[in-house]
């Protein structure tokens, strides 16, 4: 008997418990900075400097957390279930909790790629200057899908979700796209559980819908217990 597939994709609410900033505040910037300032390719040629501390700071912050009970319980949903994340987080705490498949739509903080060639992507634990090259002496930048910049594990997600048994959408408003529009790829007959407190979303959205208005390190391992008893 073949194990279930379970998709999760996963928001900033689900690692804002292991103490992570959200990056954006309720007024819309980014730590004090207009959101295209730190997070676009013009902000990057305007101000390369004030780029690489925005993220070194983020990078020294994530360095000092550790996964909540949220992200463990999608360990243990492991044991059971065939799991994918899909996340929009750029953190690593899917993956130090030790889920295995995990799939960042947006970039990872603890990496840095060449601006000449993509595919040059280097593990990087330390601050991130100007000055700091690949092999070939090309500058390095964030390993980060900044706005304007295409997405591409966008189609290796979609098709991860088509293929989705049950689908768990925690911590995250569903408001931001291309990622909010991978749920349209599930089929009618999929069930769906969105754990947030503050849900976005209500019954009448979708098929097979269940609400659960808890935040993660509460509402996943709930969850979590329920499908393993079933």
């Amino acid at each position: 008997m073949r194990k279930k597939k379970i998709v999760v994709l996963t928001g900033a609410g689900m690692s804002a418990e292991s103490g992570l900033k959200t990056f954006r505040d309720a007024n819309g910037l980014w730590e004090g900075h207009d959101v295209m300032e730190v997070a676009s390719p013009q902000g990057f040629a305007k101000n390369p400097e004030l780029v690489f501390e925005f993220y070194n700071q983020r990078r020294r912050q994530l360095l000092q957390v550790t996964p909540n009970d949220g992200h463990k319980a999608l360990v243990a949903l492991e044991k059971e279930f065939h799991v994918n994340i899909i996340t929009q987080n750029v953190d690593n705490l899917h993956e130090q909790a030790g889920s295995k498949n995990v799939l960042h739509l947006h970039g990872e903080l603890l990496k840095v790629r060449s601006i000449i060639d993509e595919s040059k992507v280097l593990d990087w634990t330390r601050d991130l200057n100007l000055g700091d090259i690949d092999d070939k002496g090309n500058q390095l930048r964030p390993h980060i899908v900044w706005f304007g910049e295409m997405v591409p594990m966008l189609e290796p997600a979609i098709t991860i979700t088509q293929e989705a048994d049950i689908l768990i959408i925690i911590g995250t408003s569903m408001q931001v796209y291309p990622a909010a529009s991978l749920v349209n790829y599930v089929t009618n007959d999929t069930p769906i559980y969105f754990i947030d407190p503050k849900p976005s979303v209500n019954a009448a959205d979708f098929n097979n819908l269940s609400i659960i208005p808890q935040n993660a390190s509460k509402g996943v391992p709930n969850l979590v217990t329920k499908l393993i008893g079933t």
